[in-house]
């Protein structure tokens, strides 16, 4: 039966890993979307173009609006399509796959479910907590600078309930650990086939044939007939047959040869290499917090492991491997030689001196860590 499956991202680069994961899980193009398609203002207002509007038919291209209603049948109003177009609204990435099977959609979802999701019906309670009922397509979409002001809230909002802050009783963080399990099954190897044919060879054996003939004289003889001739001397009638021998042939079958078909059957141990995932808890004693200014460098690192968590807990490592790039991107913002600069301007000097001074740590790697940590500091 054939269905749709949608994965809610609030990172651009989650978004596009996801897809080239489905791409990879044999997907096709044609079934796979992702809106908005580009990491800007404009394309998320483009994408939401028709969101909610019933005079939009006529649009060319893929909108969500479109697909909410081919998806919920024209129910303009449902629920699930309001809450997917706040989320458009607020800066998050929906990638949709089209399933042919119940079997693709669960493959589909585990693929999904790799990349740091969004949980949309948590996400959708906060706004409700704060007075959001439903979508407003006269809204404006948020701002970058609102999108991570908004996306901080809900970090410490995570922190604080890791810290058991707002929970009452107990906070628990599951440990897991995947298994290596190895099955066989029976596969078609190759073999033999057989073929019995009938052909014909020339043959030839000499044989002694003997044959009768009858030979007929008169001879001319002049004496006194005695009394045997005189006894034959009447009728009578003396007869003489003539005899031939022909060859006559026979054959006779015999088993000259036999092919015997049969199967060896051997076994074999084969070792089986993978990889297996596992969590890991680190517990840290924290001192007291410090405000950092413009000045200086953040000396709380909460929510800088919170990023990392969402942004690079999927892929392993430590995030102290990270910890250097966040503090780089804070003394970066720090610094009244950058004051006023916008990230794009500064990244490429960032860049350089990062790349000068780490080479042991690619910069597509800690970029994003950097970028955090400046953005921190020039909130």
């Amino acid at each position: 039966m054939a269905n749709t499956v949608i994965g809610v991202y609030d990172n651009y680069s989650d978004a596009q890993s996801a897809l080239n994961a489905l791409l990879e899980g044999g997907f096709s193009r044609n079934s796979i979307r992702l809106s908005p398609d580009q990491d800007t203002p404009d394309a998320r207002q483009s994408s939401l173009r028709g969101t909610g509007q019933a005079d939009d038919r006529s649009e060319e291209g893929w909108s969500i609006g479109k697909f909410f209603r081919s998806l919920f049948g024209g129910e303009e109003e449902n629920e699930h399509a309001h809450v997917y177009s706040e989320a458009v609204r607020r800066g998050s990435y929906l990638v949709t796959v089209d399933a042919d099977s119940d079997e693709q959609g669960d493959r589909a979802t585990d693929i999904l479910d790799r990349f740091n999701p969004v949980d949309l019906d948590e996400r959708s309670t906060q706004w409700r907590s704060q007075g959001w009922s439903e979508y407003d397509r006269s809204a404006p979409v948020l701002s970058d600078s609102e999108i991570r002001q908004e996306r901080s809230m809900y970090s410490a909002q995570s922190a604080q309930d890791m810290k058991g802050g707002t929970l009452e009783g107990e906070a628990r963080i599951p440990v897991m650990e995947e298994q290596l399990k190895v099955g066989k099954r029976e596969v078609q190897r190759g073999g033999v086939r057989v073929f019995q044919r009938m052909t014909e060879t020339p043959a030839e054996e000499s044989v002694q044939l003997r044959e009768e003939h009858v030979k007929v004289e008169r001879r001319p003889v002049n004496q006194r007939a005695t009394e045997a001739d005189m006894a034959a001397f009447k009728e009578g009638s003396l007869e003489l047959r003539e005899t031939a021998e022909e060859p006559v042939v026979g054959k006779t079958a015999r088993v000259v040869e036999e092919v015997v078909v049969g199967k060896d059957v051997s076994e074999r141990t084969e070792t089986v290499r993978d990889t297996v995932r596992r969590t890991d808890v680190e517990i840290e004693q924290l001192g007291a917090q410090a405000n950092a200014g413009r000045t200086g460098t953040a000396t709380d690192d909460t929510d800088f492991r919170t990023h990392w968590q969402t942004a690079y807990g999927h892929a392993g490592g430590k995030y102290e491997d990270y910890a250097p790039a966040y503090q780089y991107g804070s003394k970066l913002g720090g610094n009244e030689q950058y004051k006023g600069y916008r990230w794009n301007d500064v990244e490429p000097e960032a860049r350089r001196e990062w790349e000068s001074n780490n080479a042991g740590s690619p910069w597509e790697k800690t970029k994003d860590a950097v970028r955090y940590g400046w953005e921190k500091m020039t909130k």
